[in-house]
């Protein structure tokens, strides 16, 4: 039987584990692959951090993610590499199973993150971290002053558009339709902005250059004419937005219409006593490394007084 444990191992499980284990609660962490996602969650495939407190030079994703795990293991945090493929809920204590073994729980923090939907083009794939990015806020300021693309029709696309738009000597949203699915106001907000275009019923058929190790340009085409285009550009950022990893819990737990976790406002507690969220896998509004942070501190507080408080 374990006090608490937690699942997944990005900035939200670990900063859960640092704070559970200083609070004598001997948390376990299962930091396996879940979904499809990557242990140590979105900073691994993440190169340069620049915007996390602490880090003045900035910080490689995968070596931040070391230290994070160091510091939990430090305290006496139980790492188990390993996924988490099924989940009781039902009952107290609640029960969790890896393909190897059965894991008995009194609490259990959710920090299983999410992960960014891409266009699936093998020259996004390689070119990920230089220059084909999913996150402005966090890779916006690598790219002061020069043209950048965004993917994307929706209020996410908007606003990383706009975040650009204050950094970016120029900013083109690139569509698949003829008109926006933003809301009424995000959309104005961009259509109107000097330094925003757009280039409508297109899709990008190619990322260009693989062979130069960078992105200088895309290749599109007009999915009314079929027609190629060339449109040149120093970056690309995909907000076709995200997929929190979720499967897992579905029917143990409220999922709100985006299918992240539902907690209660304010706290990071889920729709069943016992069990908090953390990290991206209920937020999908700020989605930074930080936030992520903040919340699993709290979900590790709230499960020590949810705790003491049986």
């Amino acid at each position: 039987m374990h006090k608490v444990v937690i699942i997944g191992s990005g900035p939200a499980g670990h900063t859960a584990a640092i704070y559970a284990a200083r609070s004598n609660l001997s948390p376990v962490m299962v930091e396996g692959l879940v979904k499809g996602g990557v242990a140590g969650g979105q900073l691994m495939i993440t190169t340069e951090v620049e915007n996390y407190p602490g880090f003045p030079k900035g910080i490689e994703g995968p070596e931040m993610m070391a230290l994070f795990k160091a510091q939990s293991e430090r305290f006496g945090t139980e790492i188990i590499s390993a996924d988490v493929e099924r989940v009781d809920f039902s009952q107290r204590p609640f029960r969790l199973w890896t393909d190897e073994q059965e894991i008995v729980a009194e609490s259990v923090i959710i920090t299983t993150g999410a992960r960014a939907r891409w266009l699936g083009l093998p020259s996004e794939e390689a070119l990920q971290n230089k220059g084909v990015s999913a996150c402005a806020t966090c890779d916006g300021f690598f790219f002061r002053n020069q043209h950048v693309a965004v993917v994307g029709g929706g209020d996410t696309a908007m606003e990383e558009a706009l975040y650009l738009a204050g950094l970016c000597e120029k900013v083109t949203v690139i569509h698949r339709r003829d008109e926006l699915r933003a809301s009424k106001v995000m959309a104005q907000r961009a259509l109107d902005h000097e330094k925003i275009d757009f280039i409508w019923d297109s899709a990008v058929k190619e990322v260009r250059d693989v062979s130069a190790d960078t992105v200088n340009g895309l290749l599109l085409e007009n999915l009314k004419t079929g027609q190629e285009s060339e449109l040149a550009v120093q970056g690309m950022f995909v907000a076709i937005g995200h997929i929190p990893n979720t499967d897992l819990f579905e029917g143990q737990l409220e999922l709100d219409d985006l299918g992240y976790i539902a907690t209660e406002a304010g706290t990071t507690k889920t729709s069943v006593e016992g069990v908090f969220a953390a990290g991206d896998v209920q937020d999908h509004v700020y989605r930074q490394a930080v936030t992520a942070a903040g919340t699993g501190c709290m979900a590790a507080i709230e499960a020590d007084r949810w705790l003491a408080g049986l």
